[in-house]
């Protein structure tokens, strides 16, 4: 067998193409926004764009932040479950994992400035919120019948022409943090404007090992293991700005424009670390180092329309429609031309609907929520679409209350180990998450 060395330059071209996410998935995967917030936000699904008087609320439109009475501070823990189903070539794998994480935290300051102008209630918000947590492991098993990377490192005069099977396991860790800065005011008890600031901390490490086993027929056996990682991080900022408008007691309406997001970020990336296994000893193996190299990203904007009914103080329901158009996302710093031409032509815009009740009984609140969300890529199924639900109670007491919320979000995906080999299907996957959430306001 020939030293891996010698044939380095040759796999480099398939290699480079990466089971790790490519530039295009990873745009897409930073461009989306998942319900993470308050309990009280997320037992509605978020659907608080003309609502407000809440932390997480302020992020969809900051005029919200101007519905707040009096200052408060809240703190919200989640634990979260996620179960990945992989299915390949008819073989299928259940994954299980739990996580916690501090989840959100904040303040907002309200200060009564009424005079003549008609302008009162100054309200200040600072809120920290966890837009993505990567951390996930899911697994796949199955056999395809065919075996590309053999094909590529194996040189001997015997032929592995049967495949026993292929091994692939994915495990991601991280998350994009954002801390949003909000001053909004209220005018003439019936309109309310707000704008803010966001900055975003991001993190996101993926390693993926790929395994495959074949034999000659006769006794022979040529297994490969392949490692690669990958570890992006940066910063970002973005703007919103928006306003909800109170007709009468009842209705309320909003409308928010939220920038894009401008991601400066940078990779280390590990092109691969193999281990060639003959006869079921280590015959080979190889090193390929760290590269590095840094790039920017401009997620699309969204534009996010919302609608309220307020039934007498004894209840409410809540709708927000947010459009996002995923073709718009660009990247730069670097030669992305035919990553950008892939944006264009492989993504689309989508809808985003959530929808979320509150009903009050003294101390007592219990709440409710609905969402889905299209998937971005042209040719997704039906299935792909995110669609959930979402309940929750909370208990007000002297000083602060007490909210929790459960979610449920399910969703189907597909993951190809073998970007550049049309021989091997994608690994299906059946997503189900799970959501637990608390959070404790306290008046201040």
């Amino acid at each position: 067998m020939k030293k891996l060395f010698l044939i380095v330059m040759l796999c480099i071209t398939y290699i480079s193409s990466a089971q790790t996410l490519g530039y295009n998935d990873l745009g897409v995967l930073l461009s989306k926004d998942n319900i993470n917030g308050t309990a009280r936000y997320n037992a509605m699904s978020g659907a608080f764009g003309s609502l407000g008087g809440d932390l997480s609320a302020i992020e969809i439109n900051p005029a919200g932040a101007a519905v707040f009475l009096k200052s408060e501070f809240s703190i919200s823990l989640d634990v979260r479950n996620k179960e990945t189903n992989t299915s390949f070539y008819n073989t299928s794998e259940i994954t299980e994992n739990d996580y916690s994480n501090v989840s959100q935290a904040g303040g907002v300051f309200v200060l009564n400035t009424r005079h003549n102008s008609g302008w009162s209630n100054l309200a200040l918000a600072v809120n920290y919120s966890m837009t993505n947590d990567f951390e996930d492991l899911w697994i796949a098993k199955g056999n395809s019948g065919y075996a590309p990377i053999t094909d590529l490192y194996d040189s001997d005069p015997v032929v592995y022409i049967n495949s026993d099977g292929q091994y692939f396991e994915n495990f991601t860790d991280g998350r994009n943090n954002k801390y949003t800065f909000t001053l909004a005011s209220k005018y003439n008890d019936n309109m309310y404007v707000g704008a803010s600031i966001t900055t975003y901390d991001l993190e996101y490490f993926q390693s993926v090992l790929l395994e495959e086993y074949n034999n000659d027929g006769n006794g022979n056996t040529f297994d490969i293991s392949q490692t690669q990682e990958l570890l992006t991080y940066g910063d970002g900022y973005s703007f919103n700005i928006g306003f909800i408008s109170k007709p009468s007691d009842e209705i309320r309406f909003g409308l928010a424009y939220q920038s894009p997001i401008w991601y400066t970020l940078s990779e280390e990336f590990i092109e691969f670390d193999v281990n060639l296994i003959e006869n079921d000893q280590i015959t080979d193996s190889d090193f390929s180092g760290t590269s590095g190299f840094d790039y920017k990203l401009r997620t699309p904007s969204k534009l996010t329309g919302s609608f309220s009914y307020i039934f007498d103080r004894q209840g409410l329901i809540s709708l927000d429609y947010t459009y996002k158009n995923y073709s718009n996302t660009k990247l730069s710093n670097a030669n992305f031309t035919e990553e950008n031409k892939v944006f264009n032509s492989d993504l689309e815009s989508t809808g985003q609907l959530r929808l979320g009740t509150e009903w009050r009984f003294d101390d007592l609140s219990v709440r409710g929520g609905y969402h889905f969300e299209k998937s971005p890529y042209k040719s997704a199924l039906d299935s792909d679409t995110i669609e959930g639900f979402s309940l929750g109670a909370g208990f007000k007491f002297r000083g602060g209350k007490l909210d929790v919320s459960y979610q449920k979000t399910t969703n189907t995906s597909a993951y190809n180990f073998y970007p550049q080999d049309n021989n091997v299907n994608s690994t299906e996957l059946d997503i189900d998450n799970s959501k637990i959430t608390a959070t404790l306001v306290l008046n201040i």
